[in-house]
């Protein structure tokens, strides 16, 4: 379970990076979410995207990843979301201690 702080510690190392997650109209489909758990063993930190035509909210899609992936959310700000996971063979990202 994420802190405050370590929340807003990941917000502002997510205000810097691109969405690379897109949630279309087919929703949250298995492809999907290979590439999310991908990208989340390779980066710890994703921020995605919900497309005009797509049936979930920002949140919705958010919720529904994180259960999936074992991730935690970390911010939803409109159509984008932003997911952490730490990587079980070390952290990339080392979050701040309360």
């Amino acid at each position: 379970m994420l802190t405050g702080k370590q929340r807003a510690y990941l917000r502002g190392l997510a205000q810097k990076e691109e969405a690379i997650i897109y949630i279309g109209k087919a929703g949250i489909t298995e492809p999907v979410l290979a590439e999310v758990r991908d990208a989340l063993a390779a980066r710890e930190l994703v921020k995605g995207r919900v497309q005009e035509n797509c049936l979930y909210t920002a949140a919705e899609a958010q919720q529904m990843l994180c259960q999936a992936c074992g991730a935690e959310g970390v911010q939803v700000i409109g159509k984008v979301f932003v997911l952490y996971k730490k990587r079980a063979d070390g952290a990339k990202i080392i979050l701040p201690k309360d």
